[in-house]
């Protein structure tokens, strides 16, 4: 069994557009042995880029995660603290939440942000369609 966090691209792209994803992560995501997360923090990211009208999401979020057998990662403090820690290659401060907390949850961050693959401390799986 492994452990994965997606991030916001990735999740979404799940929700309503899995060509997307290349065929290693919607195998990994099909896979109901793995222990799928979604952070907090990417909700919330979400929730305010549709209330700036910036996105559109025809999912209930909260159903989403469930329906698919996902998992909710809350926010914890531990995790909020060592983002002080990460170097200041990104600056999106979701994105640096999603990466303290697979650092400190020990799993594998599932992205296709370019600036996220740029640290090394953090186990990621990334790719290009």
């Amino acid at each position: 069994m492994a452990k994965y966090l997606l991030d916001t691209h990735i999740f979404l792209w799940w929700l309503s557009d899995a060509e997307q994803l290349s065929q290693e992560v919607f195998d990994i995501l099909s896979d109901t042995s793995n222990q799928i997360y979604i952070s907090s923090a990417t909700i919330w990211e979400i929730a305010i880029k549709e209330a700036l009208g910036k996105l559109k999401v025809d999912a209930d979020l909260n159903v989403a995660i469930e329906e698919n057998g996902f998992r909710e990662l809350k926010i914890s403090a531990i995790c909020a603290n060592a983002t002080k820690k990460l170097e200041q290659i990104h600056r999106d401060p979701f994105d640096r939440m999603l990466i303290s907390q697979a650092i400190e949850g020990k799993m594998t961050l599932i992205t296709v942000d370019r600036f996220i693959v740029q640290y090394e401390n953090v186990k990621i799986l990334s790719f290009k369609k």
